[in-house]
């Protein structure tokens, strides 16, 4: 584990970023966000992100209270992460990180890595103005991520499809979940437009296609 650096400022700010500030530590809340993850799951959805600064970080977030390590029971038996009360509470911070920095995904780089998943934080902040709540499955070219809308003190969202019935699917390409991360056209406006089709019988899928 390493020592804990510090701005040794009086000022909460700084105080915050004594915990979060390193390199990858908010990337790793980010995942965590989906509920437990095993070591290995986060260094393949971490692309970029070496198994020693990985291991460092984690155990960082331990001694911070970010994040605990358990061992799942019988037949899994493997080690998970999981955030605390306190680091699912950085879901609004990473939140408005996204709404300040959607600008930039105006062009995907050659070099760029990307996971179905990563778009959930923003497509969750684009549904909050949404009458209702419920478990939403998206689908991408990418791949596929589901949402839980107006979830409290559960993880917000998931890789992978549902698991089981969702209230509502929303399928869509790239280029739209994009856009309503940058801002660009609303979840209602790409309904309307026909960018997003919507299925399901859910109150959620009623309320997105009556709105």
């Amino acid at each position: 584990m390493s020592p804990r650096r510090s701005y040794d400022q009086y000022c909460s700010t700084a105080r915050a970023l004594d915990v979060i500030g390193d390199r990858w530590t908010l990337l790793i809340v980010r995942e965590l966000l989906a509920g437990p993850r095993r070591y290995t799951d986060l260094h393949t959805d971490l692309p970029g992100v070496s198994t020693d600064v990985l291991a460092s970080r984690l155990k960082d977030m331990e001694r911070d209270g970010l994040a605990t390590r358990r061992r799942l029971p019988p037949p899994g038996a493997a080690y998970v992460y999981e955030l605390t009360g306190r680091g699912r509470q950085l879901l609004p911070v990473l939140q408005a990180l996204g709404e300040w920095g959607a600008p930039e995904l105006s062009e995907r780089r050659a070099t760029d890595a990307v996971r179905a998943h990563w778009f959930a934080l923003p497509l969750l902040r684009g549904l909050g103005g949404v009458s209702g709540g419920g478990l939403v499955e998206v689908r991408l070219e990418e791949g596929e991520f589901h949402l839980y809308v107006g979830a409290e003190d559960v993880p917000v969202y998931g890789a992978g499809p549902a698991p089981g019935e969702s209230d509502v699917r929303l399928s869509m390409d790239t280029g739209t979940c994009a856009a309503v991360g940058r801002g660009d056209v609303s979840v209602l406006e790409a309904i309307r437009g026909g960018r997003i089709e919507v299925t399901g019988e859910g109150t959620l899928a009623k309320a997105l296609r009556e709105a």
